[in-house]
């Protein structure tokens, strides 16, 4: 009997450690695509703000009243609008479509998102985006890795984060009518709390999503999803700490 039981437990913290190990992966890999789209991001976003040949295809200069301003081709508001479209399209269809075709619908969202934030690198300077994108790194890391590790759940936070994100949305709508400046520093201070509290949020619920019985394509179209979650927190909770902190040329 006591051989018996030995075995059980040792079974059982056999399979525990395999599953440790098996999400400790799985996260490094939810990580490496987040990391990697925001790598593509920035190649883009870069050769569009500096290369003339490129950025024309997208943005051209238009005089106004004391000099020039950039405006987006239509190319260019095609490249704009094309990540959201995108972020809908792998959300209610990547249970249905491969996994190579997720991988690559992943890349060419964080491509397109590149074009539309090209406009930031002729807007604030390069001091103060490196500045502002280091800040961004240590926040999301740090709440990432308290999702990562609390016991507390997470959910009822979550949802009131989501309420938050649709009133911003709202009032930036209003903000475009209004154009006010103490509006829009209302609405980047509550952003950067709705991104930072959504970055602990997702990292907990991609976390639990994971399952070690999951086959290799639906593991992968979960990192990928994951992997969108976290970029989607990263890229925003940073245009939001940019608009407070950025300086501009």
């Amino acid at each position: 009997m006591a051989n018996e039981y030995e075995r059980r437990v040792l079974g059982q913290t056999a399979t525990a450690a395999e599953i440790d190990e098996g999400l400790r992966a799985h996260m490094l890999r939810v990580y490496n695509y987040m990391v990697g789209g925001l790598g593509i991001t920035g190649i883009v976003a870069y050769t569009v703000a500096n290369v003339p040949s490129v950025g024309g295809l997208f943005y051209q200069l238009v005089p106004v009243p004391g000099g020039f301003t950039y405006s987006a081709t239509l190319l260019g508001w095609i490249a704009i609008f094309a990540p959201l479209a995108l972020v809908f399209f792998l959300s209610f269809r990547i249970q249905r479509m491969s996994f190579s075709a997720a991988q690559s619908t992943f890349w060419i969202f964080a491509a397109l998102m590149g074009v539309s934030l090209a406009s930031i690198l002729w807007v604030y300077t390069g001091a103060s985006i490196a500045r502002v994108f280091f800040i961004t790194a240590s926040m999301f890391g740090a709440m990432s890795l308290w999702g990562y590790t609390t016991k507390r759940d997470l959910t009822g936070m979550g949802q009131f984060m989501m309420m938050g994100l649709i009133g911003i949305v709202i009032a930036m709508v209003v903000n475009m009518f209004l154009a006010s400046a103490m509006m829009d520093f209302v609405i980047s201070v509550i952003g950067v709390v709705v991104f930072t509290g959504l970055t602990a949020y997702d990292t907990q619920k991609i976390k639990e999503m994971y399952t070690d019985a999951d086959a290799t394509d639906v593991a992968g179209k979960k990192a990928i999803m994951g992997a969108l979650r976290l970029y989607l927190d990263f890229i925003n909770l940073f245009l939001m700490l940019l608009r407070l902190f950025g300086n501009r040329n």
